[in-house]
């Protein structure tokens, strides 16, 4: 396992992987990871003759932090990238919820949401 995904390849935990790979082992489309790099200046994979990228395990492990705090913890791009560059984005807790209410933005805002998500059902229902 390296950086939160699991590979199935053979390779050693330290190797450098394609894109592919990284992607087919985070469950994430090469097109978003290509898109991560423009948008986390921090995400920068080796690339090679032809543009060919190749992840060190610093980059596959960044990637699953990235993925973790888009796709489970809610945050925007960039809230995530803000998250990363002051180093707030810690690992989540063994029950996979964040370690603080300071890594979740927006979570003392989830029930005024649900209000307003409540409300404007009513509103639409009428």
């Amino acid at each position: 396992m390296s950086g939160g995904f699991a590979f199935d390849d053979g390779k050693e935990a330290g190797a450098l992987r394609t894109i592919g790979e990284v992607a087919a082992a985070g469950g994430i489309r090469q097109h978003v990871l290509r898109y991560w790099e423009q948008q986390f200046p921090m995400l920068r994979p080796l690339k090679r003759s032809g543009g060919r990228r190749y992840y060190r395990p610093e980059d596959v492990a960044l990637v699953a932090t990235i993925d973790r705090l888009i796709n489970r913890e809610g945050y925007t791009l960039k809230g995530a990238r803000q998250a990363i560059e002051n180093g707030s984005a810690a690992a989540p807790t063994a029950a996979g919820a964040p370690a603080s209410s300071a890594e979740s933005p927006g979570a003392d805002i989830r029930p005024q949401l649900r209000a307003i998500r409540a409300r404007l059902a009513a509103a639409l229902a009428a």
